[in-house]
Parts: C-alpha cells; structure tokens; sequence
C-alpha cells in the first residue's frame, strides 16, 4: 500500500510539472527584431515598423502587434480614488496619512501581510483578467520597487511575495509577464518572462535588465540624450523607443 501510494504521489506531480511545462511554452516573448511604442497616455495606430505595443488595462489592443497590458500593481492610479476609497485598510499609511509616491500622486499599496496580499491579488486578479479577455498577449506591473519609496514600512521581501502572486495569476491566464522598475532584483525568480525599462539608459540599468533577461528587454526614453546613449550600446539588441513624458498619443516617438 505504501509503494502504490508513493507511485501515485509521483504520477501527480509529473503531471502538475508537466502541465506547467506545457503552459510556459505557450506563453511567448517579445518579438525581437521590430520596435515598440509605448502608448499608455492613448492609443493610436501604431507605426508600420513597430510590432509591439503596450496600453492602459482598459485600452484595446492593437491589431496585429504583441500587445502588453500596462496595470499599476503597487501604487493606485490619480483617477480611481473611488474604488481605493472603498478599500482604505489597503493603503499603506503612516501615522494615519497615505504614503505617497510625489512623483506621480500614487498612493502605496500595504502589502506588508498575507492578508492584505490576498486581498489586493484578488482586485488586481481582476484586472489582469481583463487583459487577457481583451486579448492581449502580456502584463507589465508597474512599481515593483515601491517599497523604496514607503519610508521604510514595506520590505523588498513583501514586494517579491505580492510579485510572485500578481505573475502566478497572469501566468495562470495565459500572459507573459514584464518586470518593471527594481533593476537590481533577478525577476526571473518570482517568474517574469521580460522586462519593461523606463529610462534605464539615463540611470544606466538597461545591462542590469540584459543579464537577467537577454534580448527580452524593452526601453523607452524620455530624453535624446539618453536615447541616443541606449541605442549606441543597445539598439542592436533591444527594441528601444523615444517617447514624450506625457505618452501622448499623438506625442513624439523615434526608433534607434
């Protein structure tokens, strides 16, 4: 009985390691070898050279391009202050106020304990459900380091264990996952397929985001300097875009 048990143990976890092989090969990467354009501030028709695209969680994906689905898993978003006034023991506080990210007017999320991770992974579950039912191919979670702006309350192990949960239930769904900030963290340990790198060649991270994850790692720039700075070490590898602060649809864009 005890041999027949251990067998049976077996087959049932070479099916679960089997089922997962399975759903990773299905996900995919970035295409290399076209550009990106990076459209969070309004969808517009992408250029005939570019073949990957990343928009809002409520945009629609573009046609005929590898679409990344952009949702904020860290912060709150300026414009849904009434769903996170709905749930205010998720915000991170500090002697009773919101910490705030100033840079962007986004309030921390509390991911300190497992029950508020569990609670704040069902809200965002939600949304990346959306991304897939809407089509696209991958998500990208903004913020990932934001516990370097909390003031000392949040943990980068807090932010690893919510990141793991957030990739768990994207991968579940059939998406790619992009890691976005914290260019010192491997993501690939929690499971990120890609990157997604905001001005890595102004704060010279894009070989942080290389080593981890190869061609699989998509720029943009806000400045031409440091545009000019990405292509001349990256352009040859990496889809990199040049792309006003706004991210106005019909904003600036150039390619390497």
């Amino acid at each position: 009985m005890v041999k027949r048990f251990a067998v049976l143990i077996v087959a049932v976890l070479c099916l679960g390691i089997g089922n997962a092989g399975i759903a990773a090969a299905d996900r995919s990467l970035p295409p290399v070898d076209v550009d990106l354009d990076y459209q969070l501030g309004g969808a517009s028709e992408p250029a005939d050279n570019v073949g990957i695209v990343a928009r809002d969680r409520r945009a629609r994906p573009a046609a005929g391009a590898w679409n990344i689905c952009y949702v904020n898993g860290f912060q709150t978003q300026p414009d849904e202050k009434v769903l996170w006034r709905k749930h205010p023991r998720l915000i991170l506080r500090r002697q009773g106020r919101p910490v705030v990210d100033s840079a962007w007017g986004e309030q921390l999320l509390d991911i300190r304990t497992p029950a508020k991770r569990r609670a704040l992974a069902r809200i965002v579950g939600r949304w990346i459900d959306g991304c897939a039912r809407r089509g696209f191919d991958a998500v990208e979670f903004d913020n990932l380091d934001s516990f370097s702006r909390s003031r000392g309350l949040i943990a980068p192990r807090q932010a690893k264990r919510f990141a793991r949960m957030l990739v768990t239930r994207a991968h579940r769904v059939g998406l790619s996952v992009g890691q976005k900030n914290w260019s010192e963290f491997d993501g690939r340990k929690v499971g990120f397929d890609f990157a997604v790198s905001e001005q890595c060649g102004r704060y010279d991270e894009c070989g942080a985001y290389v080593r981890h994850y190869g061609r699989a790692v998509l720029v943009i720039e806000y400045r031409r300097r440091d545009f000019e700075r990405s292509c001349a070490a990256y352009g040859d590898r990496l889809a990199i875009v040049l792309r006003d602060r706004a991210l106005a649809a019909d904003g600036r864009r150039a390619w390497c």
